[in-house]
């Protein structure tokens, strides 16, 4: 047996990461899959009558090594990949695949669910265990159970295929990020540029072995870049190439994937009696269909598009006035766009970020956290991590009881893949009368200490580490039975709500005041920056609203119709955009070749719900703010009603719970400074 598939014997049962060898994955999966077959087979093969216990929860139960295993393994292979992970992972995500097919298309598994499901009405089951029901009845029906033999095959052979090309897609967008880089050999070129982007650029080179300054497409390099650089030549190098990942005539191209991808699904929405793979996929949103998401979006960018082009009428000009730029292009707006913002509120992130060191940013969240929840966070050294820039902590309530153990992997290296996520090694549940506790994580991606200077955010960045210490909460503080339905695992278009929710506090004084002090004084940060930060929230919304909504356009665009005819992924694009489209269009770059929320993670059909959560958080943070942004009472009804019930019951029953009204859309258009 592999030290992958036992009970890890490890303080609070943690992954074992330092015993774990690469070679060691492989059979482990085997092991793995055979374990939960096994499990199924005994549910399958039991002669009792089919009960809610001895079938569905059963099934719930099931597989939780192979799940540990693959958290272990995915997470890993995000955060801390190689060649060698990478190989691996083509290898067995097709048997996952395949075993999750081999569930869904078991036709006597399938029988005793649904001999269960029809007895529904009689069974007296509570909330949670109605909405687990309802939950795994779908998995089969939604997934072919229903379908003839041949049509269950064909839906194998795409969800096969389906695997490999995300996981493909994934790969070249990461090569393409990786192959690239800009080196810099003359000082002069550094015009602008702030000295902790040099500071990391020369670190880069220097580790590198080279001369000068390297500047790549990992976000702490590039978006400073395009924000700061001076020199427009270099600023439209980098933005092209950012631009052009998995769009050149290359191996890395993905233009065949998505199309592969967009096809398939539709393909696959079809065969289970789908109009779209949109409409599949909305059936089990709060949104609920295309229309609705349609009509959403198009009545907020009805709202936005006006406050945009003023917005982009006054860059230009702005732009025009300051350095004679007769035609504002892509590699311009950030650049011009923090040359007017500080014009206007003389506010740049430079003057902020000595006020937001990482490390008491963090210790800020936590205590937020305490604040609200009762919460206290305390590092521990006495649990295995998969790299040495983790660091690990115990969370604990109010009374000194476990609640979780938090990960937190902050820093860009090669092997780990752009952006910031929260994920889980381990689930949390009941079982046989024990709540067994979540193990959670945050990754992200932010500047490196230097040998002068500690890490140092910029105030986007802030809100970047709330928003995942947010889905972090949501995981840490799940407390329901089943573990399908626990912390995370809600509809998609609720997931955003607790993360987005958090951002908020990070505007208000009486928090800021709790962690935002210059790292070399001790001085707490300035009111007349908390006021302009505020006033700055603003700037430009219009703008970042449409660009969400182009997002959002897109998505459904590939998700929302029938996408056979579409033979050319550039000029499908063009057109997509033209209700969107302010800047002139490059044609070196597309979209969708590294659009992996859509194409890699899990937003299809779902890049709306980001904008929809907004809605949600908007409304949410408006009850605390009208009664104190640590009112404990209204915590506890977010903790107990949003935060600790995870996926059990339908979410605007939830929300309405803990609001007492369903949301409304004003509290947003209120903020956004669009009203």
């Amino acid at each position: 047996m592999s030290v992958l598939t036992q009970y890890f014997n490890t303080k609070h049962n943690t992954a074992p990461f330092s015993q774990i060898k690469i070679e060691d994955y492989v059979p482990a999966f085997q092991e793995g899959i055979a374990l939960a077959k096994a499990e199924i087979d005994a549910i399958v093969n039991n002669s009792e009558a089919p009960t809610f216990e001895n079938t569905i929860v059963a099934m719930d139960y099931s597989g939780d090594i192979l799940d540990r295993l693959s958290s272990v393994f995915f997470n890993l292979n995000s955060a801390e990949t190689n060649d060698e992970m990478q190989k691996i992972a083509q290898e067995v995500s097709p048997w996952l695949s395949e075993f999750g097919n081999d569930i869904r298309l078991n036709a006597n598994l399938f029988a005793k669910v649904k001999a269960v499901y029809d007895q529904k009405e009689s069974l007296n089951l509570n909330p949670e265990q109605s909405t687990l029901l309802d939950k795994k009845y779908k998995s089969f029906s939604r997934n072919g159970a229903n379908l003839p033999e041949e049509k269950k095959n064909q839906l194998r052979e795409i969800d096969k295929e389906l695997s490999k090309l995300s996981l493909q897609f994934g790969e070249n967008v990461l090569a393409e990020t990786n192959n690239f880089e800009l080196h810099l050999t003359d000082e002069k070129d550094l015009s602008g540029l702030p000295e902790g982007t040099i500071e990391a650029a020369r670190l880069l080179a220097k580790n590198q072995e080279k001369e000068g300054w390297i500047f790549t497409l990992d976000y702490p390099s590039y978006v400073p870049f395009l924000t700061y650089a001076d020199n427009r030549e270099l600023r439209k190098k980098m933005a092209i190439a950012f631009g052009a990942k998995g769009f050149q005539k290359n191996e890395f191209n993905n233009e065949e994937n998505v199309l592969k991808i967009a096809k398939l699904r539709h393909e696959r929405a079809n065969l289970l009696g789908y109009k779209t793979h949109a409409h599949f996929v909305l059936e089990e949103r709060m949104a609920e269909s295309p229309e609705k998401v349609f009509s959403f979006l198009n009545d907020l960018l009805a709202k936005a598009k006006p406050a945009a082009q003023k917005e982009f009428a006054e860059l230009t000009a702005f732009a025009k006035e300051l350095d004679g730029i007769e035609k504002l292009e892509k590699w311009d707006g950030a650049y011009y766009s923090e040359k007017l913002k500080q014009q206007l509120f003389n506010l740049d992130d430079e003057k902020l970020k000595p006020y937001f060191q990482l490390e008491k940013v963090l210790d800020g969240a936590f205590t937020v956290a305490k604040k609200l929840y009762g919460l206290t966070f305390t590092e521990v050294f006495d649990i295995d991590k998969y790299h040495e820039e983790v660091t690990t902590y115990e969370v604990k309530d109010a009374d000194g009881n476990l609640v979780s153990i938090f990960y937190a992997d902050f820093f860009p290296r090669k092997g780990k893949r752009n952006g910031a996520w929260m994920t889980s090694f381990k689930s949390q549940y009941v079982k046989d009368g024990v709540n067994e506790r979540p193990h959670i994580s945050n990754v992200c991606n932010f500047t490196k200490p230097t040998e002068t200077k500690p890490s140092l955010l910029t105030f986007n960045e802030v809100t970047t580490l709330f928003h995942e210490f947010g889905h972090g909460l949501h995981g840490m503080l799940a407390n329901t039975v089943y573990p399908s339905l626990s912390g995370t695992s809600v509809y998609w278009d609720f997931v955003e709500l607790p993360s987005q929710i958090m951002e908020n506090w990070c505007y208000e004084p009486e928090a800021l005041a709790l962690f935002a002090n210059h790292y070399e004084t001790g001085e707490i940060i300035p009111i007349e920056y908390v006021q302009k930060i505020k006033e700055s929230a603003s700037f430009q919304e219009g703008l970042a609203t449409l660009r969400q909504l182009s997002f959002g356009l897109l998505d459904m665009a590939w998700h929302g119709q029938d996408p056979t005819a579409i033979t050319d992924l550039k000029t499908f694009e063009t057109e997509q955009f033209a209700s969107t489209q302010l800047y002139p269009d490059v044609k070196e770059n597309a979209m969708s070749t590294a659009f992996s929320h859509i194409f890699q993670g899990g937003y299809s059909s779902g890049y709306y719900s980001y904008k929809w959560a907004e809605v949600l958080d908007a409304d949410a943070f408006e009850y605390f703010h009208e009664n104190g942004i640590f009112n404990e009472e209204i915590a506890k009804k977010f903790k107990d009603n949003v935060l600790s019930k995870g996926g059990t019951e339908h979410p605007m029953i939830l929300y309405k719970r803990f609001r007492g009204q369903e949301p409304k859309p004003e509290a947003l258009l209120k903020r956004a400074g669009l009203l």
